[in-house]
This record gives structure tokens, sequence and C-alpha cells, in this order.
């Protein structure tokens, strides 16, 4: 049987989520998990797909984002609020757990609930970004930084320097961005090439630059990436950041102290037990998870981590979408076959 997808809304006392949802009502539970600066359509290729599979695939917008509360302080995007949102919207779809996906700011929100709620993740998933048992913050990155590439005296903090502007420069980082959202939309979404290999990334670049897209101060007009976005994503994209800002989004780079302190709280020492897979980036130059040592810490403290590379830069669900719908099928067959009604 197939079916469409659908539009809902969760509301609790502290907080409104808006999602999308294909397949049965009762089926057995995927929910995705979108990062900077996307929305639950960020997951259109994968909602279809597990919906016709057999299971309920749902992708909420974030807080900040889209359809969903939006707050007006720092201190509301961080990971604690995130991940209390998510448990709030599997509780009132009366499941106790779920499998879960993620990419992007995503990913530690789904790290999260692996390593402190256990009990409501069958297993979890995640693209791009690996798990980092002490916290996802410059802190516990730097550490991993590639100096081949990055150069302590040029790079001070590798490929994370633009994390740093945000802490910096927040209202010029934010500003640059909602100069002209088309733009940025268009500057932001594109896809990966072989060609930046063993090269910096833009973002070891923006401190030194004084910005995203340097002295300019706003993305420049460049050709959309049709291998990324349809017109209509593109327009839905646009839309949605323009409506709400990137107030919203950009804090969820303020509050590396406080995300820090969830992290100390883990379960089982921030050991994962239950099945995990993780898609690497082959094309993700901040995210270099291939060559470097960035995976060190998930390897160690997964138990059972499945890993495969896609060839893709950082937008890999929208940008290969069969390489990681045939990824996770693949993996939700093997490590749950008692779910694949």
């Amino acid at each position: 049987m197939l079916f469409r997808t659908t539009e809902h809304v969760v509301k609790t006392d502290r907080h409104h989520t808006f999602y999308l949802a294909r397949g049965a009502v009762d089926a057995p539970l995927l929910i995705f998990v979108h990062g900077w600066p996307e929305l639950s359509i960020s997951w259109r290729h994968q909602l279809p797909c597990f919906g016709d599979l057999g299971f309920r695939a749902i992708a909420p917008d974030m807080r900040g984002y889209g359809r969903s509360s939006v707050y007006k302080r720092h201190e509301d995007y961080a990971l604690v609020e995130s991940v209390n949102d998510m448990i709030e919207l599997l509780d009132t779809l009366g499941r106790e757990k779920a499998i879960w996906v993620g990419h992007d700011w995503g990913s530690p929100v789904v790290w999260t609930l692996a390593s402190h709620h256990p009990q409501r993740c069958h297993g979890v998933a995640n693209l791009c970004v690996p798990y980092f048992p002490r916290g996802f913050a410059p802190e516990m990155l730097l550490p991993l930084v590639d100096r081949s590439i990055y150069p302590a005296d040029q790079y001070p903090a590798g490929q994370w320097e633009y994390q740093l502007f945000y802490q910096e420069n927040f209202d010029k980082a934010r500003a640059a961005f909602e100069a002209n959202v088309a733009n940025t939309v268009k500057a932001m979404f594109r896809k990966g090439s072989a060609g930046g290999k063993g090269k910096p990334s833009r973002t070891a670049q923006v401190r030194r630059d004084g910005g995203w897209f340097g002295r300019a101060g706003q993305a420049p007009d460049l050709p959309m990436d049709t291998d990324v976005l349809t017109d209509e994503d593109f327009n839905t994209y646009v839309d949605a950041l323009t409506r709400n800002g990137f107030f919203g989004p950009c804090s969820w780079y303020m509050n590396h102290g406080r995300n820090l302190e969830l992290a100390a709280g883990a379960v089982n020492g921030g050991v994962i037990e239950m099945p995990v897979l993780f898609l690497h980036g082959e094309y993700d130059y901040t995210c270099e998870t291939v060559t470097s040592r960035l995976a060190e810490p998930m390897r160690q403290h997964c138990r059972n981590l499945t890993e495969v590379i896609v060839r893709s830069g950082h937008w890999m669900a929208q940008e290969k979408p069969i390489a990681v719908n045939a990824a996770l099928v693949k993996w939700v067959a093997a490590q749950f076959p008692n779910l694949w009604g």
C-alpha cells in the first residue's frame, strides 16, 4: 500500500512541534531529525521510502525552524531542549521507542537520545556528524583537527573556526545570512566535490574573512544547485528562513557550555550498546571523517557500529538519496528484522 505524506502538529505546554509523516499510523517508527539550516523537508526523499516499506516515518521541524516554536533566547536552543522536544513527540505519539536518524545538528540530538535515553531508542543512525561522548563543542573537536591541512598558526580552530565566529560575532553572522535569504540558500545547499580533498574547508576561513561571505556581508548570487534542490524545495526553505530568520538556527551554536554539561550526564559512561549506523560524507570537508581522527571517539564508544561511506558532500540525504536510503534499509533489515513487519 502506498501512502501520502501528511502534516501534523504536536502541542504541549512547553513547545509546539510541526512534523511530516508517511506510512501507517501504527507501524514501527523512524524519526528523522534535521540540522542547520534545514527543515523537515530535508528528509523528503527518505519519508516515502520508509513509509511505503512498512514504517511510520516522521520528520519534525526542529525548534527555531519552519512551523515549530521559535524562541528569543540563546539558551532555548541548548541540546537538552531539543532532546526534550523529541521525547515529548514520542510520548504524544504513544510510543516507547523509535529508530532515530539525524544529520548535522540533528546528529547531536540523536546521539544524546542514545546516550541519555537508550530506553527510548531501538537504534540510531547519523549522517556526517559522529559521536562525541564528552559533547559536540569546539573544546572536544580541536584535539582531533588534522594539522597537516589546518596548521595551528593559520587555523587555530581548524575547520571549526566558524563555530567560534558565532560566539564572537553572533549578530554579524546572523545578519549576513538574513541580508538575502534566497542567495544564502543557493550558496549553502551545494553538492560535494572530490576536488576539495586535502584542502581547508570553507568553514575554516570564516573568522579570518570576517564572516561567511567576507566583506560582502551577504551571500553571492549563485545558480541553484539542482542536484540538491528543486524550485519547490528552494522556495520552501526561503519562505521558512525569511519568516523565522536565523536567530534560532544560529543560536544552536551558542550553547557549547550547556551542551558539555548535558553530555557529562550520559548513562553507561557514554558507551552506546544499541545498533548504530554512521554514514560518512566522502566530500564533506568540515565533518571530515574518512581520513581524519574525527570518528575515533565514536568507534571507541559504540559497541555495535556499522559504517558506510557515501560519495556526497554535507547535504547527503538530499544530494545522494538513493545511496542514503539503501544504507539505511540494509542496516534496518539486518539489525531490526522483528520490526520489519
